[in-house]
């Protein structure tokens, strides 16, 4: 059990760390395993990268950076949570590995009550969003709170129809960021009577690659995931794959096979995701679930192997040869080095902080390839 960072001096280390440059969350874990806290963690860094052969500096930012982030994330209005904190949600808690921070603006104490994630097409046909908003109306009337990316199509349909009821927005950019502008009335509503939530740095515009962590928060938080309208590249399919990854229940609307925007939720129906059609069978599915889940602790995070012996430089080459460009388990990349997954965790520690490797969400790792 990770002791909570109380002194303000322990949060803003934590939040160094955290936004250090190819430091993960897996690699993040590992650091705090190994040192006891953020602030060891940080002042070993120099020495570690340096041993690890890392040819530039690694430097976390500058405490003053910090300081400021903090500060506008108060003046603003909202608040960060620590992975480490008491009031950190459990079901995201117990992702391998959670978000370390996380910045919430409004209602907190929503993600403290049972949640479900309703996501779908942006393009979304009138059927497709009338099916969002009568489910996510009736869901939330039921006591659920609701989850989407306030993007435009379903996931503004789900929030707006949960207003009351109480639904949470996960954004790709910053907490202060308002992505589509078109939604800036939405998000007002949304702060007033429910809940903002971003992964990102206060003040990040979100690029293309900080959705696929959004679509993570946005399932981590969440029971089970809804989808309603996708089509077979879009990106509810990999929110889809994400919940199945962290065993949240995965349900699906059924559409026309004329209709591309039903294409990926056939899909999913056809691989084995639950069939709804609307909010009675969301519901009776949600019934069966076990809400232990929501104050369950959190398991163990990432105990490694403690010694102060080098790592095997043979171990070391295993486990760089067994990566590859696409994003692999890490226990399958222990497999294929032949070493234990504690000592695979260890030497991907080693080789991000060198640059040649990157620990991804969901236990993920994946070699970095120099430019």
């Amino acid at each position: 059990m990770i002791a909570p960072a109380a002194s303000p001096e322990a949060r803003r280390d934590w939040v160094r760390l955290a936004r250090t440059p190819s430091i993960g969350p897996v690699t993040f874990f590992q650091l705090i395993t190994r040192f006891g806290s953020a602030t060891a963690a940080l002042d070993a860094l120099p020495d570690l990268a340096r041993s690890a052969g890392r040819k530039r500096p690694l430097a976390a930012p500058a405490e003053s950076e910090i300081d400021r982030e903090i500060a506008a994330t108060q003046r603003f209005g909202a608040q960060m949570l620590l992975a480490c904190d008491p009031n950190y949600p459990a079901l995201l808690k117990a992702l391998s590995a959670p978000p370390p921070v996380l910045t919430a603006l409004g209602k907190a104490e929503l993600l403290s009550r049972p949640t479900v994630a309703i996501v779908g097409a942006r393009n979304a046909s009138a059927a497709g969003r009338k099916i969002a908003r009568d489910m996510a109306g009736e869901i939330s009337r039921a006591g659920y709170v609701t989850v989407s990316g306030l993007a435009r199509g379903i996931d503004g349909e789900a929030h707006a129809a949960s207003l009351t009821g109480g639904t949470v927005a996960v954004l790709g950019g910053g907490i202060d960021h308002v992505y589509p502008p078109q939604h800036d009335r939405l998000y007002a509503e949304i702060e007033a009577k429910g809940l903002i939530l971003s992964e990102s740095p206060f003040g990040h515009r979100a690029t293309a690659k900080d959705f696929p962590r959004r679509n993570r928060l946005i399932t981590g938080c969440s029971l089970g995931v809804v989808v309603v309208e996708a089509t077979e590249r879009s990106g509810s399919l990999i929110s889809a794959r994400t919940a199945g990854e962290q065993g949240r229940e995965v349900m699906a609307v059924p559409g026309s096979p004329l209709d591309p925007r039903a294409a990926g939720t056939n899909r999913l129906l056809r691989e084995g995701a639950a069939l709804v059609r609307d909010s009675r069978d969301v519901l009776e599915i949600l019934s069966g679930l076990a809400r232990h889940d929501l104050a369950a602790p959190p398991p163990p995070v990432f105990q490694g192997e403690e010694s102060d012996e080098p790592l095997p430089a043979s171990q070391i080459d295993a486990v760089r040869e067994a990566l590859t460009p696409y994003p692999m388990p890490i226990d399958e990349v222990a497999r294929a080095a032949g070493i234990g997954a504690a000592r695979c965790a260890a030497i991907l520690v080693e080789l991000e902080l060198a640059g040649e490797a990157a620990t991804l969400p969901g236990a993920l790792a994946v070699r970095v390839i120099a430019p």
